[in-house]
């Protein structure tokens, strides 16, 4: 499923297209936006998205064997809650 398949999906419920790509829309720039700034956003039982550290490193090219050194940086991180794993194992409907 895809952004436009979303969209249809809950333009279902809503009845209307336009109204459903504004909320969608601004779930995902508010989570975005939210993570961004480094707060951390819950949503019970679906998960956790947060911004997490990677620290610098090196690493190595494999074509030419040479080193790298790869500077620290930010990524986003989701932690799936306990309802939505359930769900993905079956054991929850």
């Amino acid at each position: 499923m895809n952004k436009r398949d979303l969209i249809d999906a809950i333009s279902d419920r809503l009845g209307d297209k336009k109204t459903a790509t504004e909320a969608v829309n601004a779930v995902l720039e508010t989570i975005q936006s939210t993570v961004a700034s480094g707060d951390k956003v819950a949503i019970t039982g679906f998960g956790v998205f947060e911004k997490s550290e990677r620290a610098a490193r090196t690493a190595r090219n494999p074509a030419t064997g040479a080193t790298i050194n790869v500077p620290a940086s930010f990524v986003p991180k989701f932690r799936a809650g306990a309802d939505f794993k359930a769900l993905v194992n079956g054991d929850k409907k």
